[in-house]
């Protein structure tokens, strides 16, 4: 079986869509279309059913998903074993706080199948890095960047909270509020700062960094939370996440680089997956 198809077949499944599918694996869309038919018809069965946002796998395709990530992973592994230490590229890369786990470990598998050889270490954005993920706010005079994410900032509210059945938050309906400061957040800064201006005062309940210590005291209804509503935090169905109308808090997300290192290779490859994203 071919592991090129397994390849294309394992983006599709995990991206849900054809075109995202070769965007990820830096391919032309009937390269991955032409891999799926063959695979479907190699095995006489159906890998995937077409609906308007893009596909779903059927059994078949589930069954043959877990397989597919072993066999890839093992002819990962084989590789592996016949490259040089040498030969591994060294890459540092800076990271801010709340990310998202699961979109940057998505945008960071794509990152290491791009680079075979990639020897990666994570940092703090504020250390030495080729490179660094980071809100635009950050960015210094000499970087260039990329945009990867924009992310629009709600309220988290239980769903036992009587703001849950509102379609959307005033910014007196803050005031006493029991709110739960995420820090170093820019969004939360920015709140603060104009809520001071108009004489709101909400009441402080907890002090955290994360998003996702921060999501996790929302669903024990300890209080509120001003956070991005991102898909790794807004499926929880014991939380409601709603817009504050005439006050919209966003952060872009994107990979900052110094222009004198554009002739690093690695940096090169990391920039094409930020942008086919």
């Amino acid at each position: 079986m071919d592991l090129k198809a397994l390849k294309y077949f394992a983006a599709v499944y995990e991206n849900g869509s054809f075109s995202a599918a070769a965007a990820q694996c830096f391919v032309a869309q009937p390269s991955v279309s032409a891999a799926i038919s063959q695979l479907e018809s190699q095995l006489n069965c159906k890998l995937f059913v077409r609906h308007a946002r893009g596909v779903k796998s059927t059994a078949q395709g589930d069954t043959l998903y877990q397989h597919a990530v072993t066999l890839l992973g093992q002819a990962k592994a084989i590789s592996g074993l016949f490259n040089e230490k040498s030969q591994n590229q060294a890459f540092s890369l800076g990271l801010i706080r709340s990310l998202g786990v699961d979109r940057m470990s998505r945008l960071l598998k794509d990152f290491a199948i791009a680079v075979p050889q990639l020897e990666l270490s994570l940092v703090s954005p504020e250390d030495n890095a080729d490179a660094r993920i980071i809100n635009k706010r950050l960015l210094k005079d000499n970087e260039t960047f990329v945009p990867i994410w924009q992310d629009d900032y709600a309220l988290a509210v239980p769903i036992s909270h009587a703001l849950a059945l509102k379609p959307y938050i005033t910014l007196d309906d803050l005031e006493a509020l029991a709110l739960i400061e995420r820090s170093p957040c820019s969004a939360w800064s920015l709140l603060v700062k104009y809520l001071n201006q108009q004489k709101i005062k909400p009441r402080t309940v907890a002090h955290i960094q994360t998003i996702e210590y921060a999501i996790g005291l929302v669903r024990a209804e300890v209080g509120c939370a001003i956070l991005p509503n991102i898909e790794q935090i807004n499926q929880y169905e014991d939380v409601v996440f709603k817009p504050i109308a005439s006050f919209a808090l966003k952060r872009e997300i994107g990979l900052a680089y110094f222009d004198n290192n554009t002739n690093n290779t690695t940096l090169q490859q990391l920039i094409n997956v930020c942008q086919s994203r």
